[in-house]
């Protein structure tokens, strides 16, 4: 109801929904949707948090190398697992599993090995940027369980501020050209609206699609009721696991434990040679290689995987890089040859593709990133950024609608300033918390026991004390040290890394890899961003005061 009791019409009820529902899960959005930004490009982080792994340049005798060194480093394996390097990583990643015994079924073993030369690499212990990923969508730190239900429930309330948002600005595109510079509550309005229209498809997409992904937790009622409680043959049937003949045989047997563990195709590699162990001797290995290397010269090899060495049914697979789309994975990513007569046999029988299960992976496939390109990754990661923004600029508005009311009051409600304290920890203090997860990846000692999970508490300690800092200054005085604080951090991670054995930037721009260059122009980028928005934020903070000092004077005092 308005003032005089008319009733309110539908875009003052959105508007009234839009403002409460982003602001009581701003905060978390805000983490929620910078930490996904940073899971697109993951592999680039983990590689810089990784500086063992810089030097390690891939050529064509990559394969071979890596072929000739697991033969001595797990010839008695039955299974191997060689994920080459591509341009988002540089080390060769294996996987192998020693014949299970008596006592139970041996574990996935794994290594890096350089890609020019074959020898192991001893990188440093790190979460890398798979912490920024769990964040994401199951809070770090909390029960599985808890987090992706407090996510779910944020990401609903983001799907309804979302549209009660378009509803409420019935001239947002018109908007969306419209940007008014030091106008105080205009100014952060229109930067509000530029950043959500921006990006709109793909807010709508990130925020339904992740709910996707959550289907079977947030309703699983369906699932329970059509297969009487039996979720297993559901997600096997759902990802097409449960199929016939010997090749789904292979594709459901022990192959598919350690393509799971490496976040590869294929399940393991095995050497062409009869070592005593094997029962069966398999064809030699370098035709088959050449043989698909012509085949798929423009894509190159993903992985290679033998499975069952040893036995009549040893098969070795090959996937292509960058292969799948967004629908489902194809068969012609996937080449799988008999290891014993060198044969090409036919792919894994999948069930048919219904139109459901293809819509939902098309969905889920771009929230996640699957099969992206260089070009595609780089609009995801911008897109999420304007997300980001997007939240932000919302939490700082409502702050800065309210001033006047303020002004009137002549103090802040505890309310309020709460919401200051939030503003300022959630928007510049996670900025700082993550370039101190960066240098502390640097600083901590790479032999130093749990070292990976010391990094993880520096990061939450900094946050706690960006929480703190705000409580000790005012609203203003914490946005600048805040920002200024995270853009000197960032701004020195690129020093940070030629200092303590990473390639310099120079070196990474001329002969790469190019990924950390990548990372440190972004940081030196991000730097200067929060440097512009402290240097304003002091201006305007300055401004202010001279204003307020002006006003408390009396005009008789004044000077003629």
């Amino acid at each position: 109801m308005r003032a005089d009791g008319a009733p309110e019409g539908l875009r003052q009820s959105m508007s009234w929904l839009h403002t409460w529902a982003g602001l009581v899960v701003g905060w978390l959005l805000y983490a929620v949707f910078l930490m996904g930004t940073l899971s697109y490009v993951q592999s680039e982080i983990t590689l810089w948090m990784k500086p063992e792994l810089h030097r390690s340049v891939a050529d064509e005798g990559t394969l071979t190398r890596a072929v000739r060194r697991m033969e001595a480093l797990a010839s008695g394996a039955r299974s191997w697992t060689i994920g080459l390097p591509g341009g988002r990583e540089t080390a060769v990643r294996v996987f192998w599993r020693e014949p299970d015994t008596p006592q139970g079924r041996a574990a996935t073993q794994r290594a890096l090995l350089d890609a020019g030369t074959g020898e192991v690499l001893e990188a440093r212990e790190t979460q890398g940027a798979g912490f920024f990923y769990r964040f994401h969508f199951q809070l770090y730190g909390m029960p599985w369980i808890w987090g992706r239900w407090i996510v779910s429930i944020a990401t609903m309330i983001m799907l309804i501020a979302i549209v009660s948002g378009v509803i409420t600005h019935k001239k947002i595109f018109k908007d969306f050209f419209t940007f008014r510079r030091g106008k105080g509550q205009r100014s952060w309005l229109d930067a509000h609206n530029a950043t959500g229209v921006f990006a709109l498809p793909f807010h709508l997409m990130i925020t339904y699609s992740g709910l996707l992904l959550f289907m079977n937790l947030l309703m699983p009622w369906g699932v329970d009721f059509a297969y009487r409680g039996d979720r297993d043959t559901y997600f096997a049937e759902a990802s097409g696991r449960l199929t016939s003949g010997a090749a789904g045989t292979r594709q459901a047997g022990a192959g598919t434990a350690a393509r799971v563990e490496g976040g590869r195709g294929g399940g393991g590699f095995h050497g062409d040679r009869d070592d005593g162990n094997s029962h069966v001797a398999t064809v030699p290995l370098e035709p088959l290689i050449a043989r698909v290397t012509a085949l798929w010269k423009a894509d190159g090899i993903d992985s290679v995987s033998i499975n069952g060495r040893g036995t009549p049914e040893a098969t070795v697979e090959f996937r292509r890089r960058g292969g799948g789309s967004l629908v489902d994975r194809g068969a012609s990513d996937l080449l799988i040859f008999s290891a014993v007569t060198g044969e090409l046999q036919p792919p894994p029988q999948t069930p048919p593709l219904t139109a459901a299960r293809a819509t939902y992976n098309v969905l889920t496939s771009l929230h996640l990133g699957r099969v992206a390109g260089p070009t595609m990754r780089w609009l995801l990661f911008l897109s999420g950024l304007a997300g980001t923004l997007m939240v932000a600029t919302g939490v700082v508005l409502w702050v800065v609608k309210r001033a006047p009311d303020r002004r009137r009051l002549g103090r802040t409600p505890l309310g309020h300033r709460l919401v200051e304290v939030l503003n300022v920890a959630a928007v510049a203090g996670l900025p700082v918390a993550i370039a101190a997860y960066f240098f502390l990846n640097r600083l901590v000692p790479a032999g130093l026991a749990d070292r990976a999970d010391w990094e993880v508490r520096g990061f939450f300690i900094a946050w706690l004390l960006c929480f703190i800092h705000p409580l000790f200054r005012s609203y203003r005085q914490a946005w600048v040290e805040q920002l200024w604080a995270g853009a000197m951090l960032l701004a020195l991670l690129p020093l940070l890394n030629a200092l303590t054995g990473g390639s310099s930037l120079f070196s990474a721009l001329v002969s790469g890899p190019r990924a950390v260059a990548a990372f440190d122009l972004v940081a030196l980028a991000a730097g200067a961003l929060l440097a512009l928005g402290a240097l304003r934020t002091s201006r305007h903070s300055m401004g202010a005061r001279k204003e307020m000092r002006r006003h408390s004077v009396p005009s008789e005092a004044r000077p003629a």
